[in-house]
């Protein structure tokens, strides 16, 4: 048995983190690592050289300026990155700590990382971690290890934000700063108020970025439970609804779906990835799911 007193942390903490280490290390699986690396490995390329076109080299990788200044066919040569760079970024956010199923949005976004980590990390890549809410909470620079991946699900699980909002372009812009290489980035929040913005647009272009949308059913539907009061979890705005109301909640529930049809038509047209999740839903399947997609368009 682990001694918590060498740990730094409190037993209940450390019992919760133990728990996830333990359900995630059953959830990844050699199917879960092997989808991985089908979907995310032989992506990423490294520029190597340019050398004289020879027979057979494909034409879409002609090096246009140095033909030009050559006067003869030039092309551009890369090699796989056998190594990744995986970035979690995690929406610490006020709007997190909210669940009507088994877990809150937050505890979801914690496994999920976990899981994602210990897959990363069991494909031999490298694992680094952003917490934001608006501003940069926390950086851990990215590495390997099964002992970085204990520090990276401990830091998630026992930090408390400073600030409640959310903004997505203070976390993006920093990861621009601190990788300054193509690397695999999965974006964990709940989207709520949250636009595909041109920072965004312009970081999917340099690095291969997954949203990761967490939704809790409450957010889908409301229950008809009489008068409810409604309060943002970000601003404290609160709102008093009549939920008895049948058109209330179908309006509700149109306004709910047409937001996040927009949000992933969006995430589309930029070329952003979308895991879409619900706290009262297992969650490893739409992983898989997502993993087999992206080996199939690839």
């Amino acid at each position: 048995m682990t001694d918590t007193t060498k740990t730094g942390l409190d037993p209940e903490l450390f019992a919760q983190i133990r728990q996830i280490q333990i359900r995630t290390k059953h959830l990844v699986t050699e199917a879960l690592a092997g989808q991985y690396e089908s979907a995310f490995k032989g992506r990423g390329m490294e520029f190597e050289e340019v050398r004289a076109y020879q027979p057979g080299d494909d034409i879409r990788h002609i090096d246009w300026k140095v033909t030009a200044r050559s006067g003869a066919p030039h092309v551009k040569i890369h090699r796989e990155e056998r190594e990744l760079t995986v970035m979690l970024l995690v929406d610490v956010s006020s709007s997190g700590e909210f669940g009507s199923a088994t877990q809150f949005k937050n505890e979801i976004a914690a496994e999920v990382a976990a899981i994602l980590a210990y897959t990363a990390i069991k494909n031999h890549d490298r694992v680094g971690l952003i917490i934001f809410s608006d501003r940069i909470e926390h950086f851990v620079p990215p590495k390997k290890g099964r002992a970085h991946v204990w520090m990276v699900i401990r830091d998630i699980l026992n930090f408390r934000p400073e600030r409640r909002v959310t903004d997505l372009d203070q976390a993006l812009e920093f990861l621009g700063t601190v990788i300054k290489r193509r690397c695999v980035a999965f974006l964990l929040s709940d989207f709520l108020d949250q636009t595909v913005t041109e920072r965004l647009r312009t970081a999917a272009k340099r690095h291969d970025i997954t949203a990761i949308s967490i939704t809790d059913p409450r957010e889908i539907s409301l229950p008809d439970i009489g008068l409810l009061e409604l309060e943002d979890a970000e601003t404290g705005e609160t709102v008093l609804v009549d939920t008895s109301d049948p058109a209330i909640r179908d309006s509700f529930r149109i306004l709910g779906h047409r937001n996040r049809t927009s949000r992933s038509d969006s995430f589309r047209a930029g070329g952003i990835g979308e895991i879409a999740l619900q706290t009262d839903k297992p969650y490893v399947d739409s992983i898989i799911r997502f993993f087999r997609s992206r080996e199939h368009r690839s």
